[in-house]
């Protein structure tokens, strides 16, 4: 897929990574009917959906089957981004270096464990299930690209009765690279049909931010995820807003910049 140059970016200026720049516009209250991107891509745990409680007791059930303490949640929130393999090698190496034996049986147990909580705890986003229906109602096809791998991200998705408002749903296992790499939302444009240059990218952490811009799509970050515990503010991305009902209205605001 041809990738867009600088120039197909949509709406402000890049933040730096030190937040230094205008405050991100946010939305007006009325909704535009008029949508200016085709697809719409978005990140799952931390933005669609609050996941940790069951990431969380996953990881502190494997850890309990190795003989070693559990984690205070909020600390596990922090490992959460890269997938599940850094999950468990960052929860294990919290209290000494792992061997390959060790991380290699506790994603097993960590899988085991998470097979039986997906879904459990974890709820969807106040604004979520508005958001999407706004950026249908525009004539946007949707996407899921997440790194959370096949397994899983089917099954939460179902649970959380989010699976019908997705005309694709890209995993961490996928195509051969994992966010931060821009292949994954490369793969979700070939899917919806469109140019990296007429979609728009939403998530929560450095991962994503880092991915769209590597390929050259607009990105948006919600500030109630979960990025590694660094404040939002230090995303290099195109606006920060509260959720994604004013996602679709920032997007709906923008002038198209494609034919």
């Amino acid at each position: 897929m041809t990738r867009p140059d600088e120039s197909a970016r949509q709406g402000p200026p890049l933040l730096n990574h030190s937040g230094q720049a205008a405050s991100p516009r946010r939305p007006s209250q009325q909704l535009s009917n008029i949508m200016h991107f085709s697809g719409i891509l978005f990140d799952l745990d931390g933005t669609l959906v609050h996941t940790i409680p069951d990431l969380a007791d996953a990881a502190n059930a494997m850890r309990q089957d190795m003989g070693l303490s559990a984690l205070p949640q909020e600390l596990l929130a922090t490992f959460v981004g890269k997938g599940v393999e850094q999950l468990v090698i960052r929860a294990l190496h919290e209290d000494r270096p792992a061997s390959v034996e060790q991380v290699m049986r506790g994603l097993a147990r960590f899988q085991d464990h998470y097979r039986a909580l997906n879904g459990r705890h974890s709820r969807v986003y106040p604004g979520v299930v508005a958001g999407l229906q706004a950026f249908r109602s525009q004539g946007a096809r949707l996407a899921v690209v997440t790194n959370k791998g096949t397994e899983f991200t089917g099954p939460l998705l179902q649970r959380m009765g989010l699976d019908g408002y997705f005309d694709a749903v890209v995993c961490g296992d996928t195509c051969e690279r994992k966010k931060p790499d821009p292949l994954p939302l490369f793969h979700a444009c070939d899917l919806l049909g469109i140019q990296p240059g007429q979609a728009l990218f939403i998530g929560d952490s450095i991962n994503d931010a880092l991915a769209a811009q590597a390929a050259g799509i607009p990105v948006l970050a919600l500030p109630y995820g979960y990025n590694e515990g660094r404040p939002v503010q230090s995303l290099p991305v195109n606006a920060i807003v509260d959720s994604l009902i004013e996602a679709a209205q920032w997007a709906a605001d923008q002038k198209p910049q494609f034919a």
